[in-house]
């Protein structure tokens, strides 16, 4: 189940108890906008909020439901509250969001995609996953503000594909398979 680290608890209990008459925990839910990228929402939650459906689990000091997808999906989550000179929040690591790639290649990939790709892109409200890499091309899908967006070519090739194929040799190539037009609104300017 969802673990807290002391940090955390400590916030939890504090929003708990300015949460008002009636309050007694966090709900927490997970939404699957990619094949492994989530969407997370953390909100208090009073008694009658609480469904037959839902996974309850006392902490100490506040209660977390979780309903049956999200349980599924947060198996063995960690939460944290971070405080750094940008600003603070809760930190989500869930290994149901990590991809489990077999090839060395995917490997490879990946961790550029985790380590420079995304944190530029997140920045904009998006982000990029690898779907696979067949030979010489690793194949992604944009998703949240990189989806539709205009200028989401131009973040193909003069930015991921050239830190991708600079960063793992076995690349020449990245293509993207997104469905730019797909959803209600697939580019968000905000």
């Amino acid at each position: 189940m969802i673990t807290f680290t002391d940090r955390a608890k400590d916030k939890v209990r504090e929003y708990v108890s300015g949460g008002g008459e009636g309050c007694i925990g966090l709900r927490i839910r997970a939404a699957r906008v990619g094949h492994y990228t989530f969407r997370y929402q953390m909100n208090l939650v009073r008694e009658q909020d609480v469904h037959e459906e839902d996974t309850r689990v006392e902490g100490e000091g506040f209660a977390v439901i979780v309903d049956p997808q999200t349980s599924e999906w947060m198996e063995e989550a960690r939460i944290d509250f971070l405080t750094e000179d940008s600003g603070s929040g809760f930190q989500i690591s869930n290994p149901g969001a990590e991809p489990d790639w077999k090839d060395p290649v995917c490997q490879k990939v990946q961790q550029v995609i985790d380590q420079q790709i995304l944190p530029a892109l997140g920045g904009h409200g998006g982000w990029v996953e690898l779907d696979r890499v067949e030979g010489d091309t690793a194949y992604i899908r944009f998703g949240g503000g990189c989806q539709g967006c205009a200028g989401a070519s131009f973040t193909l090739k003069e930015g991921i594909e050239s830190v991708i194929t600079r960063e793992v040799a076995e690349i020449n190539r990245v293509a993207d398979e997104t469905d730019h037009g797909a959803g209600d609104r697939p580019f968000y300017h905000g």
